[in-house]
């Protein structure tokens, strides 16, 4: 809870970590002020790219008292505006779910390692970036908690399967080791109503710890308030969801 009191600032800007393979990628981080210690997040972002959207939701992060890091999944594919960057992923197959886990786990293990670091962290996804959170908290075992964001190709059939993509993610629901926020909007196609019941059907038969929370007037992208995908009411009340849902698990 803020008060109109107290001190608040924030450093924000681009660093360089040791990616997947070692590689080097950009980051964009931000943090609060102040000794901490802090939680973290892990943002991955969207096919539209590594933009200022992302940039703007990692500083909201830190404004809410995270250590907040969001890496450019495309950084090794091209240079160049992101919506040139993005059609260049897209056309090329996307990238490797190998590749975006090794990223997640750089990016994690650099907040972690931070002396003002509560020493938990999460990761938060929309659309590919949400398939990519929910894939991580199924296959790495260095996250707190996940939010799915209106994850697209959680479930994959097998005409969709390729040498990047190898498994559907849904594949790997029993191995999911931590507590998951997931957010939905009725009207989406990418992930449709019958894909999230799916999806959720294979949470409760593992018996693992979710919540899912749809929007019905909501379709894909209502987070996204500088687009027309934006939905207001479903926005405000996800946004209260998914703090309510870090402080509880971070």
């Amino acid at each position: 809870m803020y008060t109109t009191d107290q001190f608040e600032g924030m450093i924000a800007g681009t660093i360089t970590i040791k990616g997947h393979n070692e590689e080097s990628i950009n980051a964009y981080f931000a943090r609060p002020e102040g000794a901490g210690p802090f939680p973290a997040i892990v943002l991955m972002h969207h096919l539209p790219g590594w933009d200022e959207l992302y940039r703007e939701f990692t500083r909201k992060f830190a404004h809410h008292g995270y250590l907040a890091i969001s890496p450019d999944l495309y950084s090794r594919e091209a240079k160049g505006t992101p919506e040139d960057v993005a059609a260049s992923v897209r056309a090329n197959g996307g990238i490797s779910d190998k590749q975006a886990m090794g990223d997640a786990q750089a990016a994690a293990e650099y907040v972690l390692s931070l002396p003002n670091s509560n020493k938990k962290v999460g990761i938060f996804g929309t659309c590919s970036g949400g398939r990519q959170a929910f894939l991580a908290g199924c296959q790495l075992n260095i996250f707190n908690a996940v939010v799915e964001c209106w994850g697209g190709n959680v479930i994959m059939d097998k005409s969709q399967l390729t040498e990047k993509q190898p498994v559907s993610p849904n594949a790997f629901t029993n191995d999911l080791n931590v507590p998951m926020l997931g957010l939905f909007g009725n009207l989406d196609q990418s992930p449709t109503p019958e894909q999230v019941d799916q999806h959720e059907s294979e949470l409760k038969e593992f018996g693992k710890k979710y919540e899912f929370h749809r929007y019905a007037e909501a379709g894909h992208g209502f987070l996204y308030y500088d687009r027309p995908l934006y939905h207001q009411s479903s926005a405000i009340d996800a946004w209260e969801k998914i703090f309510t849902f870090l402080r509880t698990n971070l």
